[in-house]
């Protein structure tokens, strides 16, 4: 078998708890979370990426000072019971910054939406108390040592806040340049300071004295600059090494035998896009760029609304091949059966005249899909509009004519999806023509229906032997309220012999049309179910991922 199959690819109704995934020619594609937020920007600026990883990144700075700040502020309390002498101020700014540090670590957790001005206020307090503290601290244990006839070097608490903020917060060179050096000039401003006030430290410190703390200030403040410029431009290289030409890739969506489907963003044109990429493994194969390459050309020729749009197409520098087609916010109908069980007859209609006109164009033109099934049918939201259908993966599409040196699947060889798969497909034969589409479809309503497919078995064998031999239970049997109409059409999609079958999609499309359940799901309805059931998926601002197959 072409595509070879395992029990992870089998599509039952028990999967309905199942994480949501895509197959294609029976291999499990991993999908990943089906909810992302587009980001904007082309550069490791502080863009949506760069907001989330200075969030991350102040989020373990706090965690990190508030550790330091706890352990010695038991150190603190524990000296002041032993007979230390107190310093209430000293005390309580250190409880205070404790305080404030933990308030400042726990609301920007990972997943909380926190806009650039908190970031950027949460920035100035989680470093900026900590100073003014050390300032404090600076000026006790100064007094403190000139009593003694001391002057104390430089204080390591300093290296400690300038270090982590070169380390932490994702930054240039000159912003850190500004911070570093403000907070490396701090306690040499409280030297001079405490110089011209206080005549016992005039006694006891020398210009070396002053030399000594700018010179450690100084190479402290050039060491964590320079770290937090090399740490800049790794992820410039990180984010370049992510571009595929004017597309920057942000997030992988699915992958699966023999690609991978990214969420991308067009650099210039801020459009979000899903790029499929064959793996390097696989682009020395001239059998699968060639089949890569006729998908792309293939559907590229095609263009109805309800099937889904290809952008771009090309090779990356190593060779490898990919292209980028619209990013539809919604679902798969897969995901809808698996996340909220079968569909009202009103809705399968609805969506099944939008994918035979689609296919009608496809067939017009000498294409048939070959593949069509729940994974490769996307209810998108588009144009202002709810439950769009959209026709994904054309990697089994072949032309009805198709010259035989350039013939890309072999006869005798099964292609296709068990489940969804005419008769002639399950047989192997390579004649097969619209109708056997038609029949896919039928099956596709009829899983939408019931939450099953017309035919299951123990292994994909069983269920391509099931499509050629078994009755067919009709979909009422297992959902009581089908439509009696709507049952009779797609019966008539599930017939054995491809002549006793609709003649063409057109004819499909026109007998649907023609049932009770027809224009009975409006755009309203539509709307708020969207809205209802998926709000997160339905609203303006973010966008959901598609499920797209990557094999192919």
């Amino acid at each position: 078998m072409d595509n070879q199959l395992d029990r992870s690819s089998l599509w039952t109704v028990e999967h309905a708890s199942a994480p949501a995934s895509a197959e294609d020619g029976g291999r499990a594609v991993t999908v990943f979370s089906p909810r992302r937020e587009i980001v904007h920007g082309s550069g490791p600026h502080l863009t949506g990426e760069t907001q989330a990883l200075l969030r991350y990144r102040l989020r373990a700075a706090a965690l990190i000072l508030l550790v330091g700040f706890a352990v010695f502020l038991v150190r603190h309390v524990g000296g002041i019971l032993a007979g230390e002498p107190l310093d209430p101020l000293l005390l309580g700014a250190h409880i205070f910054v404790v305080l404030v540090l933990t308030a400042c670590a726990f609301p920007l957790c990972q997943h909380c939406s926190v806009s650039l001005r908190k970031l950027r206020l949460a920035e100035l307090i989680i470093f900026g108390l900590p100073t003014f503290f050390f300032v404090l601290l600076q000026h006790r244990v100064t007094l403190f040592d000139v009593a003694r006839n001391y002057m104390p070097s430089p204080m390591p608490f300093w290296l400690m806040i300038i270090f982590t903020y070169g380390m932490f917060i994702p930054n240039t060179w000159r912003r850190a340049a500004v911070v570093i050096g403000a907070i490396a000039l701090v306690p040499l401003l409280v030297v001079v300071g405490m110089v011209l006030v206080y005549p016992e430290v005039r006694a006891v410190v020398t210009g070396i004295n002053v030399l000594q703390y700018a010179l450690t200030m100084l190479v402290a403040a050039v060491a964590a600059v320079f770290g937090t410029h090399l740490i800049h431009n790794l992820r410039r290289e990180a984010f370049e090494a992510r571009q595929i030409g004017q597309y920057r890739l942000i997030e992988l969506l699915g992958q699966g035998g023999m690609g991978e489907v990214f969420l991308a963003e067009h650099r210039m044109l801020k459009r979000p896009c899903a790029v499929k990429l064959i793996r390097a493994e696989q682009a020395g194969d001239p059998h699968v760029l060639a089949r890569f390459e006729r998908e792309v050309q293939m559907t590229a020729r095609l263009s109805h609304w309800n099937t889904i749009e290809i952008f771009d197409y090309g090779r990356t520098d190593d060779g490898a091949f990919f292209y980028v087609m619209e990013y539809l916010p919604g679902l798969s109908l897969d995901e809808l059966l698996i996340r909220h069980g079968p569909l009202p007859a009103e809705r399968v209609v609805h969506l099944m005249r939008q994918t035979c006109q689609a296919l009608r164009e496809a067939h017009g033109v000498g294409l048939i899909h070959r593949d069509i099934k729940p994974g490769n049918l996307f209810a998108a939201q588009r144009g202002g509009q709810y439950d769009v259908a959209k026709i994904l993966d054309f990697g089994l599409v072949k032309p009805l004519a198709e010259d035989g040196s350039s013939r890309l699947t072999r006869d005798g060889v099964i292609s296709g999806t068990p489940f969804f798969m005419s008769p002639e497909q399950a047989r192997g034969r390579d004649d097969v023509d619209a109708r056997s589409d038609i029949y896919s479809l039928g099956a596709v309503a009829y899983a939408l229906l019931t939450g099953r497919p017309p035919f299951a078995g123990k292994n994909p064998l069983d269920v391509v032997i099931a499509h050629i031999h078994d009755d067919l239970a009709p979909p009422s049997r297992f959902q009581p309220d089908v439509p009696a109409d709507l049952e009779q059409v797609i019966c008539r999609c599930l017939s054995k012999r491809p002549e006793d079958r609709f003649a063409d999609v057109e004819s499909l499309e026109k007998s649907l049309a023609e049932c009770a359940a027809a224009d009975q799901w409006t755009q309203s309805h539509a709307a708020d179910w969207w809205h209802t059931h998926e709000p997160t998926t339905s609203a303006p601002t973010k966008t959901s991922a598609v499920t797209l197959t990557a094999t192919n």
